[in-house]
């Protein structure tokens, strides 16, 4: 048994197999519709029914508030049709036009950036490559069926390996692997590309990235991509972090402050050591954004990491000016059992 689903906006047409969430319809049939973490936690995938009826997974939905689902709101990550159904979604048409891959692939190398972060580069087979837009994930398939999603930190046109950045979480299914047992030449499957927090190329904005912990990893991605396509925009990046040295490259950016016009580097410490003599900005990473643009309206936002940072972009932001549908982001969700 299949239903239909029908795009309000555009009156575009797809069908959903029995069990099927309205995400994975979509992405099984190119569909560019909004995700993040496709576990009901971050709320990118959020849209309303408009005629029909779902049901839901039986998970926490804490993507979605409860005024949300008075409005008729839903998580399509989690919302399975029980009939046709009419939904109304902003349409991501770039996402949708690069092929879901599942490919194998080979650590070339494996470098240990402080103490919590790795960093590893894959390589796909030769006659390979991985078509993404900077600022997307994929997926490392595990052998017991489940998955970790990892954001993609090289640019799109620097493919000869795929950048991982990997954040060391005690008990973390993959994190434990690869800190304690991953060796260079391990065999990896991946699946990808994924998500649809990435660079808007269309719009002229100044933009301002909110980066936490590997939040890094994206944003790199995407200013490596900018500089690449000289694209012409003010960029001002925050790098939240407790400590010196979990700002894990550091160096780079400040390297990008000094070799590319209109680009900003603050980088904000929560925490930090004596032994950091750290003279920069402190306190959380979203407050030195405010405390620096008292209107914010006329920019683009591309936030991502600790969900709590996020969550306080998107409440806090809005509130000084900025536009919601100018806020991109990427919650990084623990995933079930780590």
């Amino acid at each position: 048994m299949s239903f239909k689903i029908t795009l309000q906006s555009s009156g575009q047409t797809f069908n959903a197999t029995e069990n099927e969430t309205i995400l994975e319809a979509a992405l099984r049939q190119g569909m560019g519709l909004p995700y993040g973490c496709r576990n009901g936690a971050c709320g990118s995938c959020k849209g309303q029914l408009i005629s029909g009826k779902i049901e839901y997974n039986n998970v926490p939905l804490t993507g979605l508030t409860e005024q949300d689902s008075k409005s008729g709101m839903t998580l399509f990550c989690q919302a399975r049709p029980v009939s046709d159904i009419t939904i109304k979604v902003r349409q991501i048409s770039a996402a949708g036009d690069l092929p879901l891959r599942k490919l194998p692939c080979r650590v070339i190398r494996i470098e240990k950036l402080n103490h919590d972060v790795l960093r590893l580069y894959l390589k796909l087979p030769s006659t390979e490559r991985l078509q993404f837009l900077a600022g997307q994930y994929i997926d490392i398939l595990m052998q017991d069926g489940k998955h970790r999603s990892f954001s993609l930190a090289n640019a799109p046109h620097d493919d000869e390996f795929l950048e991982l950045h990997i954040r060391h979480y005690e008990g973390g299914l993959f994190s434990e692997f690869a800190f304690n047992h991953l060796r260079e030449k391990t065999l990896l499957r991946i699946e990808g590309p994924l998500g649809t927090f990435f660079l808007n190329e269309e719009a002229d904005n100044p933009i301002i990235m909110v980066a936490g912990g590997t939040g890094f990893a994206p944003v790199k991605s995407m200013i490596e991509h900018a500089r690449h396509k000289q694209l012409q925009r003010q960029i001002h990046l925050y790098w939240g972090a407790r400590s010196k040295e979990d700002l894990y490259l550091h160096e780079l950016a400040c390297e990008w402050a000094d070799d590319i016009s209109d680009f900003n580097y603050i980088p904000v410490l929560s925490d930090p050591k004596n032994t950091d003599h750290w003279e920069g900005c402190t306190g959380l990473v979203h407050e030195a954004v405010l405390n620096d643009f008292a209107d914010l309206s006329g920019y683009e936002v591309y936030t991502c990491g600790p969900p709590p940072m996020v969550h306080a972009v998107r409440k806090t932001f809005t509130e000084q000016g900025l536009a919601e549908e100018f806020i991109y982001s990427d919650s990084f969700e623990i995933a079930p059992g780590k």
